[in-house]
C-alpha cells in the first residue's frame, strides 16, 4: 500500500485586455516550501484544534483491504460488526489480539511532537501490552469531533490507516511498541 498523494496546487493566470480581449492564459504548479509544509503540519495537529488522536490496531481476521474511502463511522468491531471497512478493530475474543495496556482494548492516546524536515512525528511511542496472542494486520488512527478511545467507537475522523504485507503474530504479555510520522 503506498499512498503518494503529495501536497501541491496550481496558479492559473488570465490578463485581460482594457477592450475585455484575454491577451493569454497560462498556469503552473507550486512548489509547497519547507516552511509552508511544516506549518501545514502544525496546523492539522494542533491540538488546540483537536485535542485528540486515538491509535487502534487492526485485526488480521477477515482483513480484505484498507482502501482511501475508508472512515471512521465504518470501522468494524467487536460492538459494531455492521462497518464496512475491508478491516476489523482489534482488541475482542473474535478479533485479537487483546491488551492490557494502556487499558483493556482501548486505543492508544497519541500527542505529537513539533513539525521539522516537512515532517510530524508522535512525541512518544504508543505501547500495547498483549493479553491475548494474535495477528495485527496494521493500524490506524482516529482524531475530530467525538472521537474516542473506545474500541469499536465509530466516532471522529479516520486520519490514516496502514497495515503490513501480511500478519505479524504477537503473543500474551508482548509489547507492542508503535511509532507514526506522517510528511508533506
Amino acid at each position: 500500500m503506498n499512498d503518494n498523494n503529495l501536497v501541491h496546487g496550481r496558479y492559473e493566470l488570465r490578463c485581460v485586455g482594457s477592450d475585455g480581449i484575454v491577451k493569454w492564459e497560462d498556469g503552473f504548479d507550486n512548489l509547497v516550501t519547507d516552511e509552508g509544509a511544516n506549518f501545514l503540519l502544525t496546523q492539522a495537529f494542533n491540538t488546540a484544534i483537536n485535542s485528540t488522536y486515538f491509535l487502534g490496531l487492526i485485526s488480521s481476521v477477515t482483513y480484505s483491504a484498507i482502501i482511501a474511502g475508508n472512515t471512521a463511522a465504518q470501522i468494524k468491531s467487536q460492538s459494531s460488526a455492521a462497518g464496512t471497512n475491508g478491516w476489523f478493530e482489534a482488541g475482542g475474543a473474535t478479533y485479537l489480539p487483546t491488551w492490557s495496556s494502556p487499558a483493556t482494548n482501548i486505543r492508544q492516546t497519541v500527542a505529537w511532537a513539533a513539525a521539522g524536515s516537512r515532517t510530524r512525528a508522535l512525541s512518544a511511542t504508543a505501547n500495547f501490552t498483549m493479553s491475548a496472542a494474535g495477528t495485527v494486520q496494521g493500524c490506524f488512527i482516529v482524531t475530530g469531533s467525538g472521537a474516542v478511545s473506545t474500541n469499536g467507537s465509530l466516532a471522529g475522523t479516520l486520519y490514516s490507516a496502514g497495515a503490513f504485507g501480511s500478519p505479524k503474530v504477537v503473543s500474551n504479555l508482548d509489547v507492542l511498541q508503535v511509532t507514526y510520522s506522517t510528511s508533506v
